[in-house]
Order: structure tokens, then sequence, then C-alpha cells
């Protein structure tokens, strides 16, 4: 059995000042005054940490991180978020995929979330997959723990004013369809990182992956056995049919949001993987912020 926790949107806090006002010069000028006016109120450090220390408690086998650990990609933001990712965890411990705030204007990778490359490596053989040590393109990666494969894909994109979207883009869905074939004719249960929700109908327009019908049509081809996605800042849990059967794509509500408003309060989850008779068991065991004990606390879980 593999323990998997899965948690996302961390948006570290508080914002650091910039070392030059000319960063704001783009859309990080209207992030700043969303930060400071609302999302500082819903983001809170003292939440994040809790979860971290909640987390290191249950003592996982391995810890997935989806995304937007950071807020407005200011360049004092990705050695913060560097250091904090470090005094989470090692990298072998944590996988890591970025989202659409970590990139959410263009800069240098090797400056931004390229610091924390450690934990975007793959360290598992397979066609397509880029390896540690490659000089290609960082994404898709593969990482095995046991009989479970990690797959890692990005899509974080910089965009425009009022879009929070993503895109995979024709290459990296190419490569997840030649993953995913791979792995499962080799009997891996495949685990999709992802930070926007992986199939057309589940958020907005304007916060959708554009190529999510693309992405689709792959998983509906080639099957997965869990997608684990955040973007959202909501906990939710739909299920794909495909070739090979159900893929179960599992969205999480922001690690660091204190009450539930807009989103759901902050939650993670812990998930017990087994082959049984042949088949492929999997329990969900749910971590939910209580602000009125100031501690995570059970929420119901579910097997699929």
């Amino acid at each position: 059995m593999l323990t998997l926790a899965h948690l996302t949107d961390i948006h570290l806090g508080p914002l650091p000042a910039s070392t030059s006002w000319r960063h704001y010069f783009s859309k990080r000028a209207i992030g700043a005054i969303s930060w400071h006016r609302q999302r500082r109120y819903s983001h809170l450090p003292t939440v994040s940490t809790a979860m971290v220390e909640d987390i290191r408690a249950s003592a996982p086998d391995h810890v997935a991180l989806t995304g937007d650990l950071i807020n407005i990609a200011l360049p004092e933001e990705f050695p913060l978020a560097a250091a904090w990712l470090k005094r989470f965890g090692s990298h072998d411990w944590i996988t890591v995929v970025p989202g659409n705030h970590d990139v959410y204007v263009k800069f240098p990778w090797e400056k931004g979330a390229g610091l924390w490359a450690d934990y975007m490596l793959g360290d598992m053989k397979v066609p397509s997959a880029r390896e540690a040590g490659s000089i290609g393109a960082t994404f898709p990666f593969v990482r095995q723990r046991k009989n479970i494969a990690l797959i890692g894909a990005s899509s974080a994109v910089p965009r425009p004013y009022l879009s929070a979207g993503g895109r995979l883009g024709a290459n990296q869905i190419h490569h997840l369809a030649e993953i995913l074939s791979d792995l499962r004719g080799r009997g891996f249960y495949r685990v999709l990182l992802i930070h926007h929700p992986p199939v057309p109908g589940l958020t907005t327009p304007r916060r959708a992956l554009d190529d999510a019908t693309e992405l689709k049509v792959v998983l509906e081809e080639e099957g997965a056995e869990l997608v684990l996605h955040g973007h959202n800042h909501h906990n939710t849990h739909v299920t794909l049919s495909s070739r090979h059967g159900p893929v179960n794509i599992v969205g999480v509500s922001s690690a660091s949001t204190p009450v539930k408003s807009h989103d759901d309060p902050a939650t993670w989850y812990l998930y017990k993987i087994r082959r049984q008779e042949n088949e492929w068991r999997t329990s969900a065991s749910v971590r939910s912020w209580d602000n009125s004990v100031m501690k995570f606390v059970d929420s119901p879980g579910f097997d699929f």
C-alpha cells in the first residue's frame, strides 16, 4: 500500500514588497490590488502552516502539491516559496506541478518556478517523459513510488488581464497519451497531477483549460486511475468513463482558506492505494479546517 497526500493552492502570504515599482507595470498591479483588498483575508499562513503540520503528523509515503504556491509572480516570491518547500519536506517526498499564479506574468524559468525544479523532476524511464538531467522540456515527467506512477503535467501559462485559464499544448497532450498507455501496459496505478480542472465544464470559461476537450479525449482513450487538480478552491469529485475503467477526478480547496465563503475551507486528502484481488482499491480520507477550533478535523471520505 502507498499513502499519498494531496494539497493545492497555498497562495503564500503576506505578499512581499517588491524591490522595484517597475515590477507592477503588468498584470501584477491588478493582482496586488486584489491581494490587499480581499485575498489576504482568504489565504492565511496560519492555516497553511497548520496543514503542513497535520500532513506531517499523518506521515504519508508521498505528497502531491498541484500549484499556486505564490500569488502574482513577483521576483521576491519565488525564493520564499522555495524556502517554504524545503521546510515542508525533501524533493523526493513532495512532487509539485505549477499553477497559473506561479507564472502570473512572463518570467525567466531559472529565476522563477525553476527554483523549485528538484520537486518537478522525473525518476522513471517512460517514453515521452522528461527524466532528471534532461535538457528537454520539463513536462510531463513521471515519478515512481512503489507501484504508483505520479505523472506531472503543467497547465500553467501567462495569461492576459482577467483570465486565469491554462493550456497544456499539443506536444504535452501527445506525450501524456503515450505515457498513460505505456504505464497502463506495465500495470502501474497512474496519478495525473495538473493544476487546472482537466475536463470541460468544471469551471468557468475564463478559468478553464484551453485544451480540456483534447485532454478529455486522451483520458477517455487511455484511462487513468486518479487525476488530482486544484485551481477552483472547492472540493469536488467527478468520474469520467474511459475504455479502461472509471477515471476519478478530484479537486481540492485552497490550503490556506480559513472559512467557507466563495471558496471551501482549507482541505487536504490522504489516499490509501493498494492492490487487492488483482484490482486497484483506493480509500480517501479528508481533513478540513474548522475555524471554530482552529485545527484540521475529519470530514467524510470515500472509496473507489
